[in-house]
């Protein structure tokens, strides 16, 4: 037992390693972006230089099983500071009253739109609420996102030039009253805070987050809609945006919070999805995957697809034989003091990395998490088996849902439910 341990965490060492170098090389990117941002100048109407006046936004919300979350979404919506606004909801046969909180929202305010269909899946959800909407940009969002009142204004901005068909926001956990999610909002800063940046000042940011999108309304036309037999609809149109010949971008500035896992159950289930979706998106656009044709993204999905499907496996096999090996040799080659396997795992550069993207996401608040980094090589372990088990529910055709988490309604963020902009840090 002790050696396959030892062998766990020596592989997962030198993948912390690997990852951390990746990482570094990232950051003079993430750099670039900062720079870029704060020499940037607000277009008409505060909105992104590509737009002669403030355009109209619609918001397609789709729905199912939140009546528990729903109405604090549309209402924060509503708050917004964007001018020219509609709110499209869709309850894709919600059987807890969902509908009928709609319905009141949108017999109180004009601007929102209340629909009702069979149960068909997210992507049916959302393509019946793109159909109906009018907006020359349109958002997608989950049922669940708070947005602060100058969310859109900023989504808008990453509009930097009519080569800009998409724009992913920055979304934060809202629920912080677990373990689990503080985590989750520590060390997700590395995602948000250095590789979004990252990518897309390298023309090669892969997803336009689900719980916060906005698209021009011509892309996705050109694009065609969102597919409903994948797990995975907000990467799958992103990657064909790309095909398209569009550029997506990220909007720090552009926050939504959200509910984060706040138990392991949760967390599998809910990293098991999107890994199904990205084994499904792969599939589909096998042909992007590494082809010049699509520039530097269709390189980088070849680091993407290599990174992300297929290192699991190898971790799990480098395991298995190093512990077949300590069981035969020893493990005297290993780090025999605490100190030698801080430093073996990288742990230093990866607090370094961390503290950098919180910087870069201007988010000091969230150090007062840190007492759960003890508890990120458990996460990272734990993530090393969720392709494994995504790959299996792809062999046996799993069936596909909405697999969504189950909504607590928790909101720990201060200002979000109230006229309050919601500026202090998640």
């Amino acid at each position: 037992m002790t050696a396959v341990f030892t062998s766990l965490l020596f592989v997962l060492g030198v993948t912390v390693l690997v990852a951390g170098f990746v990482r570094l090389l990232l950051v003079p990117f993430a750099l670039v972006f900062e720079l870029r941002e704060r020499r940037a100048r607000p277009g008409p109407a505060g909105c992104g230089p590509s737009f002669a006046a403030a355009p109209q936004v619609s918001v397609v919300v789709p729905a199912y099983n939140e009546a528990v979350v729903v109405e604090n979404c549309v209402r924060s919506i509503l708050r917004s500071d964007h001018p020219r606004l509609e709110v499209v909801c869709v309850d894709d046969g919600s059987s807890d009253g969902t509908f009928d909180v709609l319905a009141r929202l949108a017999g109180k305010d004009p601007r929102v739109t209340a629909l009702r269909q069979e149960n068909s899946g997210k992507g049916a959800a959302l393509n019946r609420g793109i159909a109906h909407a009018r907006g020359e940009i349109i958002l997608l969002v989950d049922a669940d996102g708070l947005f602060r009142r100058d969310t859109i204004t900023h989504l808008l901005r990453g509009f930097r030039d009519s080569r800009v068909g998409a724009v992913c926001g920055n979304d934060r956990p809202v629920n912080l009253d677990r373990v689990l999610p503080r985590l989750l909002c520590l060390i997700s800063h590395l995602g948000t805070g250095l590789m979004r940046r990252a990518l897309d000042v390298l023309g090669c940011l892969p997803v336009v987050s689900g719980n916060v999108g906005a698209f021009r309304r011509e892309v996705l036309d050109a694009a065609g809609p969102l597919r409903t037999d994948t797990l995975g609809e907000d990467l799958e149109l992103t990657w064909r945006i790309h095909r398209e010949r569009y550029a997506v971008t990220f909007a720090p500035d552009a926050l939504v919070y959200a509910e984060s896992p706040s138990t392991v159950r949760g967390l599998w289930r809910q990293r098991v999805r999107w890994a199904r979706g990205l084994l499904q998106v792969t599939g589909i656009h096998l042909r992007m995957v590494g082809n010049p044709r699509y520039g530097a993204f269709g390189l980088y999905l070849l680091y993407n697809s290599f990174s992300q499907i297929v290192v699991p496996f190898l971790q799990v096999l480098a395991a298995i034989t190093l512990a077949v090996l300590a069981g035969v040799d020893g493990v005297a080659w290993l780090p025999d003091d605490w100190w030698s396997w801080v430093l073996f795992v990288g742990l230093p550069v990866s607090v370094g990395l961390l503290l950098l993207s919180i910087l870069l996401d201007r988010a000091p608040g969230d150090l007062r998490h840190v007492w759960t980094v003890p508890l990120w090589p458990v996460y990272s372990t734990l993530m090393t088996f969720v392709m494994l088990d995504a790959a299996r529910l792809e062999l046996q055709n799993a069936e596909e849902r909405w697999n969504k988490l189950d909504r607590s309604g928790t909101v720990s963020v201060a200002g979000l439910l109230d006229d309050d902009d919601g500026r202090g840090s998640s």
